[in-house]
């Protein structure tokens, strides 16, 4: 029973998730404080008060809502524009191109595609004649 446990515990992507979880929490702090200390200001300084909480609606206090989903989006814009668009154009540039696909001819027999240089289909296992 421990033996398993253990196994479980030294597996690579635990160890993986370990760190991504930390840094997810470090780099989360920092898009706050962005949010908080940088962008948030900069629209309280262009719009006027950036401040929603006392907003109200009736009797309901819609305001910290306002303020959650404000900051939510901007935190989601800044996570896309800054770490999910320029990795994957990073990505996209060192990613191999894909492999040329092997020439195949139908197999006369059952019509199913075989590589040229085959003797025998892999699906009837028809003798065939080496494709010149």
């Amino acid at each position: 029973m421990f033996k398993g446990f253990r196994d479980f515990i030294l597996r690579g992507n635990i160890l993986d998730l370990a760190v991504a979880v930390v840094l997810g929490a470090a780099f989360g702090a920092v898009v706050t404080s962005l949010v908080e200390d940088v962008i948030t200001p900069l629209i309280g300084a262009i719009g006027g008060n950036p401040d929603f909480s006392a907003s109200t609606l009736g009797p309901v206090l819609i305001g910290n809502f306002i303020n959650a989903l404000l900051s939510f989006l901007i935190v989601a814009a800044i996570i896309y524009f800054v770490v999910v668009a320029p990795m994957n154009r990073l990505l996209a540039r060192i990613k191999p191109d894909t492999p040329a696909i092997a020439p195949t001819r139908p197999c006369p027999e059952c019509l199913s595609d075989i590589p040229l240089g085959a003797t025998r289909c892999a699906f009837c296992t028809a003798q065939i004649p080496r494709h010149v």
